[in-house]
């Protein structure tokens, strides 16, 4: 039996719903088997360098498909770009974007990209490494307060992009200058954040997967510290940061469940009396909807861990001025065991030769390999003694014969 693959319909391919593993912020297409959708609209999903993402009109009804090379009007020129996504699905991921109609610039999608298309895209591509180094060493001579964190060429060549970073303000206009004469191109300058730059160059974050930044996130929210006392995650800022040295985006996603959850647990900084001592909260468990409390601040020593009904149980009673003995219910496990071990001890007490009664210790069995072993060293013990028995019979008859040959011929 043959099997063929089936490239038709929604399979993995570039017309199919697959994400384009080359391209960061790749959309899941899952309208890829319904292809009336395609005719709903005639904007198109364009993508470039990285993330840097465009929506263009096919006005002239070029038949395109995922993955399609098309050349795009741009300003100056026209610039490269691959078709990422088309129809409908456009429509819903510019409304996610919030792009709005009536003031975005509609541009067109001019053709197909030729060889010639080729040759000049990767002419300017070849550029974009050695620029962004010369660029780096400008902005350092004129002391410049900024990282140039990529430079990204348009398709024709005739325009440069420069991603650059700076926590405040800065006045580049002389830097525009002089990049216009270095470099002989159009200067265009953006400036990104650090989640922006790691999500441009991409990578692997400590959880085994491609940073969220560059595979779907699209807006960064801020994120705090307050994120992690919320979720117990300990107060590490080695641990906090990602690669774009700020705190990990990640830690807003189940934020909204722990605050939900923490309303019915009572506050952390509320202490439980006992008679024996004073309780300080240790740690909580949210969805196990447990709590551990030491007699010791910030230190494991002597945890106990109760359920929330319980804690609320003792703060009531401490409201009234009472203490309870234990903060359990029951008493503690070892005070238990003790009290049993007493209760037999006494009984046995009265015995007077339970000292005197030693346990024997059961003894080993021998493997039959042994037994075997042992048993033919006796049988050859028993067939030494024998021939030892036998020889000194023979030697206790002889000295009698000799005196008997030894008499002289003349005695009777």
């Amino acid at each position: 039996m043959e099997l063929k693959l089936d490239m038709d319909g929604c399979k993995m391919n570039c017309k199919g719903c697959r994400n384009n593993s080359t391209k960061k912020l790749s959309t899941f297409d899952w309208l890829c088997d319904l292809p009336e959708t395609a005719a709903d609209t005639d904007y198109v999903e364009v993508q470039f360098k990285n993330t840097r993402k465009g929506y263009f009109i096919n006005s002239t009804k070029i038949p395109l498909k995922k993955g399609d090379m098309v050349a795009v009007e741009s300003s100056p020129g026209h610039d490269i770009g691959e078709v990422t996504l088309m129809g409908r699905l456009a429509l819903l991921q510019m409304k996610k974007n919030n792009v709005n109609f009536e003031r975005m610039e509609n541009r067109r999608i001019y053709r197909k990209a030729k060889e010639a298309d080729f040759e000049k895209y990767n002419e300017a591509k070849a550029k974009e490494q050695n620029t962004m180094i010369k660029s780096r060493q400008i902005a350092d001579k004129m002391n410049l307060d900024m990282k140039i964190g990529d430079v990204e060429y348009q398709g024709d060549g005739n325009k440069a992009i420069f991603y650059y970073i700076a926590d405040e303000r800065v006045d580049f206009r002389q830097l525009i200058k002089v990049f216009a004469e270095t470099f002989k191109v159009r200067i265009e300058m953006k400036q990104i954040g650090a989640r922006q730059e790691a999500g441009r160059i991409g990578g692997i974050g400590p959880c085994g997967r491609e940073l969220c930044c560059s595979g779907w996130m699209n807006n960064f929210c801020s994120v705090s510290t307050s994120a992690a006392r919320y979720q117990d995650i300990s107060l590490n800022p080695q641990k906090l940061a990602g690669q774009c040295a700020k705190l990990k985006c990640c830690m807003n996603f189940e934020l909204d469940t722990y605050v939900d959850a923490l309303k019915d647990f009572p506050s952390k900084e509320i202490q439980l009396e006992t008679k024996e001592a004073t309780y300080y909260h240790y740690k909580t468990d949210v969805f196990k909807g447990l709590i551990s409390y030491t007699t010791t601040p910030n230190l494991p020593i002597n945890l106990v861990t109760l359920s929330v009904e319980r804690v609320k149980e003792i703060i009531a009673m401490n409201k009234d001025g009472k203490r309870p003995y234990f903060l359990e219910i029951e008493p503690p496990q070892h005070l238990q065991e003790n009290t049993k071990k007493a209760d037999f001890e006494s009984i046995d007490n009265n015995d007077l030769t339970r000292f005197d009664k030693r346990k024997r210790k059961p003894k080993k069995k021998e493997p039959q390999n042994n037994k075997l072993e042992n048993s033919k060293l006796e049988n050859n013990n028993h067939h030494n003694r024998n021939y030892n028995n036998e020889n000194n019979r023979s030697t206790a008859k002889k000295p009698s014969s000799k005196k008997k040959n030894n008499k002289r011929p003349d005695e009777k």
